[in-house]
């Protein structure tokens, strides 16, 4: 382990690690911890390490750290450790990925994050890698599969708008992968007709795009018809704006705790009016 102090320094010297993939969310964990922290404190440090320019970056505990600073906390625990910035990169991505609601961007950029920091480490140490690739030793270490840990790196190379449509599961994610592989300016026309025609591409659809956008026969005018084509055993779909129903919840809720609590009150519902019904029905 690296060595490393602890000691206790104001929030305001302590930054965001450069490209941090996971995002500090207003959300009902968030909030959960700021009442944790009030109640009994930072019980565990922050890791950072020092910057040249002064103040020292978070390799761990950002969420903490906004925590203190919405508490307005003066003096926040961290230790400091020595470390280069592969080893910072690995800690970072390690320290985050098992948090319980992680967007399939975040598991993106920070997969692709490591699988490079490993790479650096692994030309500058092979020996101790032996035979391995970077891909084999992280599936291991996340549990995930090698390709399913390729397909999450490829949502890097989609264009913001659709990445965003991933993460509020308005696309589903195999179909996602697909389009990954369509140049950024085919991505946009598609982005442009999904909006206009409220639909999104079936993994078969999305298999030819990938084929149309690669080999340059896509036109705007063919992404039109795709979209509007009856797709097999298509069923009507019922779709909720999320900025309609977002208003209903608390700031910082996700996509995901939206879902599940419209399906929760729905279920409710449903429950009392069959109940309803069923009184109805023996008072006839």
């Amino acid at each position: 382990m690296p060595n490393s102090l602890e000691s206790n320094v104001s929030p305001a010297l302590l930054h965001t690690f450069a490209n941090h993939p996971f995002h500090v969310r207003k959300d009902m964990e968030m909030n959960e911890l700021v009442d944790s922290i009030r109640e009994s404190g930072v019980i565990v440090p922050l890791i950072v390490r020092s910057r040249p320019e002064g103040g020292y970056e978070i390799i761990s505990g950002h969420r903490r750290c906004e925590a203190c600073r919405e508490l307005g906390i003066e003096k926040v625990p961290v230790r400091v450790q020595e470390l280069t910035d592969d080893e910072a990169t690995i800690l970072m991505v390690n320290s985050n990925i098992q948090r319980e609601h992680v967007l399939p961007s975040e598991k993106a950029f920070a997969y692709k994050m490591r699988m490079d920091a490993m790479k650096h480490q692994g030309r500058a140490t092979s020996a101790q890698l032996g035979p391995k690739l970077s891909s084999e030793v992280l599936a291991e270490q996340v549990g995930e599969s090698r390709n399913q840990i390729k397909r999450y790196i490829r949502l890097t190379y989609l264009i913001s708008p659709i990445l965003q449509m991933v993460d509020e599961s308005r696309m589903a994610f195999n179909p996602a992968v697909e389009i990954s592989y369509m140049t950024p300016e085919h991505q946009r026309w598609l982005q442009a007709e999904m909006e206009l025609c409220e639909a999104t591409p079936s993994l078969v659809q999305s298999r030819r795009l990938k084929e149309m956008s690669q080999s340059g026969t896509l036109t705007e005018h063919y992404l039109h018809t795709l979209l509007t084509e009856q797709k097999p055993n298509q069923r009507q779909k019922f779709f909720l704006n999320q900025s309609d129903v977002q208003r209903f919840f608390p700031p910082g809720y996700t996509p995901e705790q939206m879902q599940n609590t419209i399906f929760s009150l729905l279920k409710t519902w449903g429950h009392a009016h069959e109940h309803t019904q069923n009184q109805q029905e023996l008072e006839r």
